[in-house]
């Protein structure tokens, strides 16, 4: 089975959040069971494409309306990816430092004509297109209508949505900039009077699926806008859990860390772990450590942090560790807090990824109070290293959290509020005070199994049931 999966992001290459991490491990699992998975993405100017050498295996035009721009298909000269990867360089659009600018409508639409384009001329078809939230979500509708790719409509192509907040809106006004298609299926694409490459796909996917269970049912109800074309196409729905690349995320060969260990081990890999971080962060390695590693904005409940911390900080024995960049308000009061805990409190306002995986190795603790977290994989990165996850019950944290007062091993909280935070950090410290019980736990959640192998042969048996 040939698989296509089309994104923005796909790690190692570009990485935002966790729809890179889920595109760089979900076709290396499909290989593993046999099928033929490929990506296809933007070629960014970027650190990973500065260091490697390409070839173009294709050469055309990419039309939006009546501009016409040269683009190549790359292909990685000498690549060490388990899965074939191919670059769609469009220099006047694509080729930015960043992921994602302020034109990105024309980008991304540019990107998918141009790689539909591409697999129009491939001699052996994919038999399964996978496209990846609303940067390629208008996709499906030009496999299905427009009329240059009727010879790929009879390919199956599934949607995953990744976060459906983002939508991908545009004005009305750029039809023209799509290939030609019969206008009395221009319903196909609008919703509420705009082009909404994210509603548009949920209607023309063969299949739609989200990153959790949890988070599919969490859609009918609360889908920025979109609630009742989820319900209306549900049929065709359904929750996948995401997993982790178990050979990336292990902690007993993971490069970046000072020591490795597994979990006979844990006790003194996580001790020499956590003395380099406090060290680094002039933190007390004596008391437990807790941490947050992502983007400081509202969905992550990161606005609830300072005064959460600046709290809990006061009223516990505690060293707290912040990873993450994002909203400049929440920066700042998390920076600002610095002076007030010397000694206790930290933060690294940025992203660094040997950091993160330090982390996750030397904390006690992960806070996720997460307003919006449609699978979550930080908390599954926690488990793997041994780090106990504090988080909100919310989309795929409730799938893969159980507290521990329900026979479970993490701490869990229902709602995203100050107290909340706080009262979960008072938890946690009094479940860290119980040493044996907590040594214990820490094992356990060593032997959590959230690997891809599962989830890939989950969307195997999905596109078997389409092709």
């Amino acid at each position: 089975m040939r698989i296509i999966h089309i994104s923005a992001e796909c790690y190692p290459v570009a990485k935002v959040g966790g729809l890179a991490d889920v595109v760089g491990a979900l076709p290396k699992y499909q290989n593993k069971v046999g099928a033929n998975s490929s990506v296809i993405m933007p070629f960014y100017n970027n650190k990973f494409t500065r260091a490697k050498k390409f070839e173009s295996i294709y050469h055309s035009k990419v039309k939006l309306g009546s501009h016409e721009l040269n683009f190549d298909i790359l292909k990685i000269e000498d690549s060490v990816l388990d899965f074939d990867i191919f670059f769609v360089h469009i220099e006047a659009l694509l080729y930015t430092e960043e992921v994602y600018v302020d034109n990105d409508a024309d980008r991304f639409l540019a990107f998918q004509i141009a790689a539909l384009d591409w697999i129009l001329t491939l001699k052996e078809k994919p038999n399964i297109i996978h496209c990846h939230d609303h940067h390629t979500g208008l996709t499906p509708f030009m496999v299905q209508e427009c009329f240059k790719y009727k010879p790929l409509s009879s390919i199956p192509v599934v949607f995953t949505i990744h976060n459906a907040q983002y939508q991908g809106w545009m004005a009305y006004n750029n039809l023209y900039k799509l290939p030609m298609f019969n206008i009395e299926n221009v319903g196909l694409l609008l919703w509420d009077g705009m082009i909404n490459p994210l509603a548009s796909a949920i209607k023309c996917a063969w299949r739609i699926t989200t990153v959790s269970p949890s988070y599919m049912e969490e859609l009918k109800y609360k889908a920025n806008g979109l609630e009742s074309l989820l319900m209306h196409e549900q049929s065709k729905a359904v929750g996948i859990l995401n997993g982790i690349d178990a050979d990336v995320w292990n902690p007993e060969t993971d490069t970046y860390l000072i020591k490795n260990y597994k979990k006979s081990t844990v006790e003194s890999g996580k001790k020499a772990n956590k003395e380099w971080l406090c060290k680094q962060f002039n933190l007390d390695k004596s008391k437990p450590l807790f941490a947050f590693i992502g983007r400081l904005v509202g969905e992550k409940g990161a606005d609830l942090l300072p005064n959460a911390l600046d709290y809990a900080l006061r009223a516990n024995n505690i060293s707290v560790l912040v990873l993450g960049s994002g909203f400049k308000e929440t920066e700042n009061r998390l920076f600002g807090l610095i002076p007030q805990y010397d000694g206790n409190y930290n933060a690294y306002i940025g992203y660094d990824e040997k950091l993160s995986h330090l982390i996750y190795a030397g904390a006690d603790f992960l806070l996720m109070p997460s307003r919006v977290e449609p699978c979550g994989l930080n908390q599954m990165y926690s488990l793997r290293y041994g780090t106990v996850p504090i988080v909100r019950r919310i989309g795929g944290l409730k799938d893969t959290v159980v507290d521990i007062g329900d026979d479970g091993f993490g701490i869990c909280h229902n709602d995203v509020s100050v107290q909340d935070i706080i009262n979960a950090i008072h938890r946690a410290t009094d479940f860290y005070n119980s040493q044996n019980e907590f040594k214990a736990n820490r094992k356990k959640i060593m032997t959590i199994d959230h690997s891809w192998e599962l989830s890939a042969q989950t969307y195997i048996n999905l596109y078997k049931s389409i092709n």
